[in-house]
């Protein structure tokens, strides 16, 4: 069942919001029980999970191929388990699929995640088929009126995107990412569940942004697809990274440079930046870490 509320934008920027947190770190990829933690601890993320009450971890799953074209379930998996060490807030995995031949509920089973949802005690939500509130924004000329899941509004949403080129949009990251979350009903096509994005898909992502962006980012670029989106050549080394902050727009600009492209020359990004985030912000890492604290 959908239902439909009215709300207009916070007073306080996303960008405040998220310039909370560090905007941008790193570590090097061993496993995900032992480089998630890692970065978690770099990016300080315990306190800001602490007094929430929801947690929205939202990954790529676009079809039921398995990774590095959508988020590995054990990666999910070991971000459930640092939440749960951190905060009592209730955990959901969240997702829009963007195959027209079936419901998310397919990915999850193929992929894992109905086995995970059991084993942690943890929600699903199909946010293909979730209610709905209707936002609006002056800024956004495509889209001034936006219908978007409630609960990716009134909860803390991460988003978990794979490092992966895109045949559309160069990049899809943590802000591609997001298109997950547009209902069918309202953006949705023959051809895919989101296709009315794809008239003029870079302005589309940005704008879907301004009414959304993750509070946190994790990109799992333990792998990374070289090419394409939906498969083909894996990278040659595989990048052997995850990445992550509170900034999407930085977020993203490094990850793009891990894929060997300039973010200034992706337009979505390129927009995003200095009013969604800051594409020239510099990352942290384990090796800065230990340097700052021998110092102190």
């Amino acid at each position: 069942m959908i239902g439909v509320g009215d709300v207009h934008g916070s007073e306080f920027t996303i960008q405040e919001k998220n310039m909370a947190g560090t905007p941008l770190g790193f570590v090097d990829f061993h496993s995900y029980e032992e480089s998630l933690p890692a970065l978690m601890e770099l990016l300080n993320v315990g306190p800001h999970l602490s007094s929430v009450d929801r947690v929205v971890i939202k990954p790529n799953l676009v079809n039921t191929s398995r990774p590095p074209v959508t988020t590995p379930v054990e990666l999910v998996a070991t971000i459930v388990d640092y939440v749960r060490n951190v905060s009592s807030a209730r955990i959901v995995v969240a997702e829009g699929c963007g195959s027209p031949l079936y419901d998310t509920y397919r990915p999850y089973r193929k992929l894992g995640y109905l086995e995970l949802a059991d084993a942690k005690g943890i929600g699903l939500v199909d946010l293909n088929d979730a209610e709905l509130l209707k936002l609006s924004d002056s800024r956004c000329r495509l889209y001034p009126q936006f219908m978007m899941p409630r609960v990716v509004m009134e909860s803390f949403l991460i988003s978990v995107p794979v490092l992966k080129r895109h045949s559309l949009s160069k990049v899809t990251l943590t802000m591609k990412n997001m298109m997950g979350c547009a209902p069918p009903s309202h953006y949705g096509g023959l051809v895919w569940k989101k296709s009315k994005f794809h008239k003029n898909l870079h302005r589309s992502i940005f704008e879907l942004n301004l009414y959304r962006t993750p509070d946190l980012t994790i990109i799992d670029g333990s792998v990374g697809l070289a090419r394409y989106h939906l498969g083909g050549p894996k990278c040659k080394p595989p990048v052997r990274k995850l990445v992550g902050g509170f900034d999407p727009v930085a977020v993203d600009s490094y990850g793009a440079g891990l894929l060997c492209l300039d973010w200034r020359k992706i337009k979505h990004i390129a927009l995003a930046h200095s009013v969604l985030g800051n594409g020239e912000a510099q990352p942290v890492n384990s090796l800065d870490a230990k340097h700052n604290e021998q110092i102190a």
